[in-house]
C-alpha cells in the first residue's frame, strides 16, 4: 500500500523497471519451478511428499529472503519496489 501512496502522492514519481537480470535470478527461477511444482496437485495427481518437499522449498527460500531483505538491505521505497520477492 506504501507503493500506491507514493504513486499517486510523489510529483516526480518515475516508475522503476524491475531487471531481468538481478544477482537472484538463479534463486527466483528456482523459486517459481518449486511454486509451480507445488500446484500441480490441482491439475494432476502427486505424492504427498513430493508436494511437501516442494511446499517447504518455496516458504524457506520466502523465509530467507524476506528476512535477507528486511534486516540486511537498506533500501529506498524505489529501490524496494524493483526488487524480487517482495510481498
Amino acid at each position: 500500500m506504501r507503493f500506491a501512496w507514493l504513486r499517486e502522492n510523489k510529483s516526480n514519481y518515475v516508475p522503476v523497471k524491475q531487471a531481468s537480470m538481478h544477482p537472484l535470478a538463479l534463486i527466483r527461477r528456482a523459486y517459481n519451478i518449486a511454486f509451480w511444482v507445488f500446484l500441480l496437485p490441482f491439475f494432476t495427481t502427486m505424492a504427498y511428499g513430493t508436494g511437501f518437499i516442494a511446499f517447504t522449498i518455496v516458504i524457506l527460500i520466502r523465509l530467507a529472503l524476506n528476512a535477507y531483505t528486511n534486516n540486511f538491505l537498506n533500501l529506498t521505497p524505489e529501490q524496494h519496489e524493483s526488487y524480487p520477492f517482495r510481498i
